[in-house]
């Protein structure tokens, strides 16, 4: 059994701004609490994984209102990848409360910290753009500090 906490980690960025302020303040939790998941003792994974998961119910049904309410034309795809990551941690939850290896929710933290980026970049920061459009008329602009140049991010 592998107990050694990986050698990934989490942190907030500026790269992961989409300048509206709800989704970034969501954003930073979520962050906060993937990067815990990658570094408690395997004892506590469990509970931070229920963290998790009550985070991303909230997290996820707040952009979901979102999509709902200004017709974000994306909605679908954009619930249907919330609903296979909640899916996900869900089950993870289950199988190690069933006796399986906790070890799994780390597993699960290090795909959730390679699918966070991409997902924010492109799902969540259309999504801020379409409702900060429709709310306040016009785009948000995001000053990213320390991020020169987008190509060193691929």
């Amino acid at each position: 059994m592998h107990t050694d906490t990986p050698a990934v980690s989490l942190t907030w960025t500026d790269k992961f701004l989409v300048g509206y302020e709800p989704f970034d303040d969501t954003h930073r939790e979520f962050v906060d609490i993937v990067d815990a998941l990658l570094k408690v003792p395997e004892s506590e994974l469990l509970p931070h994984l229920y963290k998790l998961i009550q985070h991303s119910e909230a997290h996820f049904a707040q952009e979901e209102h979102y999509m709902e309410t200004t017709a974000f034309p994306a909605r679908e795809c954009h619930a249907n990848e919330h609903a296979g990551v909640l899916n996900s941690m869900r089950e993870v939850a289950q199988y190690v409360e069933g006796g399986g290896e906790a070890g799994e929710i780390r597993r699960l933290s290090v795909a959730l910290a390679d699918w966070f980026p991409g997902h924010t970049d492109y799902l969540d920061a259309s999504l801020a753009q379409w409702v900060a459009k429709k709310q306040l008329g016009a785009v948000p602009i995001v000053v990213r500090r320390g991020v020169a140049n987008h190509s060193d991010e691929a």
